[in-house]
């Protein structure tokens, strides 16, 4: 079944998205940021997508591909079998041999994809102008030209050889183009081949400002259920790094082959553009795509080669681009050549030795891109041509230097200046340049630090006579303003509760479980004390627990005035909840929020003595846990899919049993049992409230491990690897799929696909434990340790964390809201930790840490947000501390002998609390060399100089 996300009147539909130039936090001074404009119509709001809509229900797809009714020319690239339409020649099926039933693009919608407006791999745009005569004058304006906009009858040419259909395609490209042409399909050493030739058939010289190839892949969830998606629909994923880049092609499973997209010749995949639905580009625009676009279907886009002509017109307000914008211009008679290659990777886990394989450039970063000025990271490449330079922008970014190879890797180590976005860039003897784009941090410790003040300061609204109760709180924060938004029409994001609502005072919470501060902690109980228990949460009777959906609703009769800051017609639609509306109980992904504040002065009051003083630490376990029981009993709809944070309810159930709270643990390890047992029925038991979502698989991983249901567990890791991927660039490494949520947390609402939504770090989190289980598997440690890291990119210097980055070219910004950004810092405090790994290829690797090999052994001092967990590769030792902070770690692999040094006490934390396990199939807890032993770990007194502990291994 399909569940709205707020159950609207099915008369709502997906809006146009509104066309927003960006406020550049990384670049600009504030002063030179554009301003954006706001959705401009109650229309808009009410249009929120909120589930498939009926538009794009209203045709489902045959199970099969089916091309009877269209007349094809069937074709062979090496493992790939592909069928070209007669009409067009353009691409209507692409399968692997031997599966006949699946396509990598659209095919069960190529009938109703087969008008004008419609985008097929081979079809072409281009923007062109009349070059500029001479230094100093003018160039022409700039023209559009597309081959699907008005289709007209293509010339067919002859073939033979390698070449496997061939057009004419000027006609179809629009009047007055000034240049031929010539579309081929070619057998490329084995690969799928297409290639453009451009000639200048005019008498001047002709700029192409932009050039793009539609890459349109079946992306399309509407009309299929989950089972059905998985098996049939893939995900595209950009590594926008030039003459190195490449899009992969995943199945929504994670399973079986991948494809791979990769330039043919001098063809670098310069930009990565969007094909906007007609009713979203500006009046005129021609290189947009008539399939409806939602949350069941985010979109196509184009493999840009030359993109200069997009940065004079609709991204001249946005931020600074992947790649430097460039164009290129022919002279009269002169032709030039571009395409891509498309072939198989036989895994998501095999992409980059098939690329390496077919002499692609390679890097792989570790332990990621994500680079905090502390710690030094490493870059490995393997390339066919030697590296002849080394450029950062900004130039003083980030330092490369060489420290020489590692089996056929040259290795480069990366240290960082400054802040923000940085591009590195390498040049290759060949001609060839690939940029790898990082992302600069302050130190972990300094960005925790940032982020807990800035949540409890310039966030915090009390004293205001508020009428809704939110007094104290920590509110949403607009960082463009530069003011709590404590008035919005989508009334959760000033309501405290749904994600976009409590993400703020989430994150504050979360902070203090690694890194209590007692200012913060004292702000946050007064938080629960004023706002949550008795007005958020019920406080007593037969509802104790219940969780509301929103404090702050709309009811103008009630509080005249309080919603002058926004025009009266935004209050019209669905997204303004009356009283009753904001005041429901059963909105299940609304409990974890809550019960993560309680947990987390649970775990404060518990290790930290003298930090929690408005109740002992049982009271708040007791209502961390009468929050999940009233959950199952007052929200049981939304309980059958996995919830976003809902992981902590195995740490919860897990702490009622260590405190020998056994009835408790009992009653919650019943309930939550109900819903492992259902999802272990389904094949994909990755439902949400939406089509598809990239939310529920952390938590549904969590009981799946839980409850011993590993297969379950198994196939949510691959699914996660599916939309989660790998690549040199800070936005996409690790960036879990999402593509909708600034409708509901953002400041600028539209369908975009986001960098670095919470899904990063929520997906990070299983990631990371199956690594732990298997270490072996190192696709593993680095896609979860992006996702983990990703999550770290959304704080700005001064501690404003947005929701998400804005990843279409025309913005390139961080979105002004907070949102619901405290669901990504939850993945990345219950995530963060320090990995030490003997990596087969590049040796001794530190994620989180920089690995130091002195003799007999390996040792790290970790840097990461937390300090306080530890995991041992080889060793397969997971080391974790409540209280306490590891200074540093040594490893004796001969011995397996691990000896860790701790932080001196603080006043708040005179013992240290560690745990130490032996992960995977002989999993079992390990002894430590001091301290007493209770509730599952070792308590350690500290002193006033470090201490030492040692764990055997063997």
């Amino acid at each position: 079944m399909i569940f709205s996300r707020f159950a609207p009147p099915a008369r709502h539909r997906p809006a146009p998205p509104t066309t927003a130039a960006r406020p550049d936090r990384l670049r600009r001074t504030a002063a030179s940021r554009p301003r954006l404009v706001m959705l401009a119509s109650a229309a808009a709001l009410a249009a929120l997508p909120l589930a498939p809509d009926a538009q794009t229900r209203a045709k489902p797809p045959s199970t099969a591909p089916d091309l009877a009714t269209i007349p094809t020319i069937d074709v062979t690239a090496g493992k790939l079998r592909a069928a070209l339409r007669r009409d067009t020649q353009t691409l209507a099926k692409l399968s692997p041999a031997g599966e006949p039933q699946f396509s990598f693009v659209p095919t069960w919608r190529e009938v109703e994809r087969s008008g004008d407006g419609y985008n097929h791999i081979g079809d072409l745009h281009l923007r062109l102008r009349t070059a500029a005569a001479a230094p100093g004058t003018a160039p022409g304006a700039w023209q559009d030209f597309a081959s699907q906009h008005i289709r007209a009858p293509i010339v067919p040419l002859a073939g033979g050889g390698r070449t496997l259909a061939a057009a004419d395609i000027t006609a179809s490209m629009g009047k007055g183009i000034p240049l031929k042409v010539v579309r081929r399909w070619v057998d490329d050493r084995g690969a799928l081949g297409l290639r453009f030739a451009l000639t200048n058939t005019s008498s001047v010289p002709v700029e192409i400002g932009a050039l793009g190839m539609p890459m349109v892949f079946d992306n399309i969830i509407s009309g299929r259920n989950l089972d059905q998606a998985h098996a049939q629909a893939s995900f595209i994923d950009p590594y926008i790094g030039r003459d190195a880049g490449y899009l992969q092609v995943t199945r929504l499973s994670g399973t079986r082959s991948a494809l791979l997209v990769v330039p043919a010749g001098k063809s670098p995949l310069e930009a990565y553009v969007p094909l906007k639905n007609p009713g979203e580009a500006a009046p005129g625009a021609i290189f947009t795509d008539k399939s409806p676009r939602g949350q069941t279907s985010e979109g196509f886009y184009d493999w840009t080669v030359h993109s200069a002509g997009f940065a004079d017109r609709e991204w001249s307000k946005a931020g600074e681009q992947w790649n430097v914008p460039t164009s290129r211009t022919l002279a009269p008679g002169q032709t030039m050549e571009v395409g891509v290659r498309l072939f198989e990777a036989p895994s998501i886990r095999a992409i980059e030795s098939t690329l390496i394989a077919d002499g692609r450039p390679v890097a792989v970063g570790l332990p990621g891109y994500v680079v905090p000025t502390d710690q030094v990271a490493s870059l490995f490449v393997k390339a066919p041509s030697a590296i002849t330079g080394i450029e950062s922008s900004p130039a003083s970014a980030l330092t490369a230097t060489r420290a020489g190879t590692v089996k056929g890797w040259t290795k480069l180590s990366i240290r960082s200046h400054g802040f923000g976005q940085a591009r590195l860039t390498l040049r290759y003897a060949n001609g060839d340049r690939q940029t790898v784009s990082y992302f600069i941090t302050k130190p972990l410790e300094q960005t925790m630090a940032d982020l807990g003040r800035f949540s409890t300061t310039a966030q915090w609204f009390e004293g205001k006579g508020d009428p809704f109760g939110r007094t104290p709180a920590i509110l949403t924060y607009d960082n463009e303003a530069k003011k709590i938004v404590d008035v919005e029409p989508r009334v959760w994001i000033a309501g405290m509760s749904d994600e976009g609502g409590a993400g703020s005072w989430v994150a504050a919470a979360m902070k203090q479980l690694d890194n209590p501060t007692p200012a913060e902690v004292a702000k946050l109980e007064r938080v629960i004390d004023g706002s949550v228990v008795g007005n958020l949460q019920v406080k007593d009777g037969p509802h104790a627990g219940g969780v509301k959906k929103s404090l702050f609703y709309y009811a103008p009769a009630k509080f005249p005035g309080a919603y002058d800051a926004f025009p009266a017609d935004k209050w019209k639609t669905w997204t303004s909840w009356n009283e009753k509306q904001a005041a429901d109980l059963g909105r299940a992904y609304n409990y974890p929020h809550v019960a993560i504040g309680h947990w987390v002065l649970y775990r404060t009051a518990r290790n930290h003595p003298g930090l929690v003083t408005h109740h002992d630490w049982r009271w708040y376990l007791d209502h961390a846990y009468q929050t999940a029981v009233a959950m199952m009993r007052d929200a049981p709809q939304y309980t059958e899919f996995g919830l976003m944070e809902g992981d902590v309810y195995v740490d919860i159930l897990k702490d009622l049993q260590r405190e020998g709270m056994t009835q408790q643990a009992a009653e919650m390890e019943r309930l939550m049992k109900r819903r492992a047992d259902h999802w272990r029925t389904l094949k994909y038991p990755f439902g949400s409230e939406m089509a598809w979502d990239s939310t529920g698989q952390a938590e549904v991983y969590a009981w799946m491990r839980y409850f011993g249901y590993q297969p379950q567990a198994d196939i949510t890791r691959e699914v996660i690897l599916g939309y989660d991927p790998t690549m040199p660039s800070w936005g996409y490494n690790g960036n879990a799929r999402r593509y909708w949520d600034f409708l509901y947390g953002g400041k600028y609402p539209r369908i975009e696909r986001q960098i670095h939504h919470y899904g990063s770090t929520l997906n990070a989190v299983p990631l990371l434990d199956a690594f732990r289980a298997d270490p072996s598997d190192l696709h593993l440690l680095r896609v979860g340790y992006g996702g983990m890291m990703g999550g770290i990119t959304n704080i700005d210097r001064k501690g404003f964390s947005s929701a998400a980055f804005h990843s279409w070219p025309d913005v390139m910004a961080w979105d002004p809201y907070s949102g619901d950004y405290g669901m990504g810092f939850y993945g990345h405090a219950m995530g963060a930790g320090t990995y030490l790994v003997n990596h087969p290829t590049f040796g001794w690797v530190g994620f989180g840490g920089e690995a130091v090999a002195r003799g007999a052994t390996v040792s790290i001092a970790p840097r990461d947000g937390a300090r306080s967990r530890l995991f041992i590769a080889p060793a397969r030792v997971w080391i974790t501390l409540e209280a306490g902070k590891i200074a540093s770690a040594s490893y004796a692999p001969a011995s397996g002998r691990i000896t860790l040094r701790l932080d001196p006490a603080t006043a708040t934390t005179p013992d240290a609390r560690l745990f130490a396990e032996r992960t995977g199939g002989d999993a079992q807890t390990l002894a430590v060399s001091r301290g007493k032993r209770e509730r599952g770990g070792y308590t350690i007194p500290l002193s006033s100089q470090p201490t030492e502990v040692t764990i055997a291994t063997r």
